[in-house]
């Protein structure tokens, strides 16, 4: 039980799901290079100060920062997680895999604008910039959930191969559900903007807020259940 319990701990996974990926691949390296070439994008500044003038200019862009290096890395997050669930290489996992990296690097550009401006006091935006930056932003976020839903998708279909245990198929329905989730929101948001009246337009920010009460109520209800799936099945190590 000891080591069952270190060997979850330690490839990051929850009890129940045994890892079929524990060696960084190619792939997986490449993709790491990606999200840090991607992170080093969002960076405030690539110089150094000079001033100190320049150093409280640099400082005021830190919340934007933040808040892209925090979404950035929830991304990074579930692509590590599914490689080391299943350890999957194949020829549509390697192709959902880049289409993943090329969304994230051109998502990159919208998001830093948008996290940048967003803590900005000069921010001035006509209506039809703010319908195409809704619009491109929830397309951007819209497709690398859909992409990670694809891709577990993939991984249910090759159950049988992978002998995903009844948890493991569990979390595996669930992380579909969430992804599917995750990304209908934001494609909720780009096509409220693109037929809505300048008047409520604004309104597209708040949609994102719906996150919150759908996401715990899921997360709830699948806890639930999979507390009751553990009682009947044991966990595999």
């Amino acid at each position: 039980m000891l080591r069952q319990h270190l060997h979850h701990r330690h490839t990051g996974l929850g009890s129940g799901f045994h890892p079929r990926g524990i060696e960084v691949t190619r792939m997986e390296g490449f993709s790491d290079a990606v999200f840090a070439f991607t992170l080093t994008l969002i960076t405030v500044s690539l110089e150094v100060p000079h001033s100190i003038q320049e150093l409280l200019k640099t400082m005021r862009g830190f919340p934007g920062f933040a808040v892209c290096f925090f979404l950035l890395l929830q991304v990074w997050f579930k692509h590590c997680e599914f490689f080391r669930r299943y350890g999957l290489q194949d020829g549509t996992v390697k192709l959902w895999n880049s289409v993943l990296l090329f969304v994230v690097l051109f998502y990159v550009f919208p998001l830093k604008f948008l996290w940048s401006n967003m803590f900005s006091e000069h921010i001035h935006m006509t209506v039809p910039d703010a319908r195409a930056l809704f619009i491109i932003y929830g397309l951007g976020a819209g497709a690398i959930f859909l992409i990670f839903t694809l891709l577990h998708r993939h991984a249910w279909n090759l159950r049988e191969d992978l002998e995903l245990s009844e948890v493991e198929r569990f979390d595996t329905r669930a992380s579909i559900q969430e992804n599917a989730l995750m990304a209908a929101i934001p494609l909720l948001s780009a096509a409220f903007a693109a037929v809505a009246p300048p008047n409520i337009l604004g309104l597209g920010g708040p949609i994102y807020f719906l996150y919150l009460p759908l996401l715990t109520l899921q997360g709830m209800r699948q806890g639930r259940a999979r507390k009751k799936l553990e009682n009947l099945v044991p966990a595999q190590g």
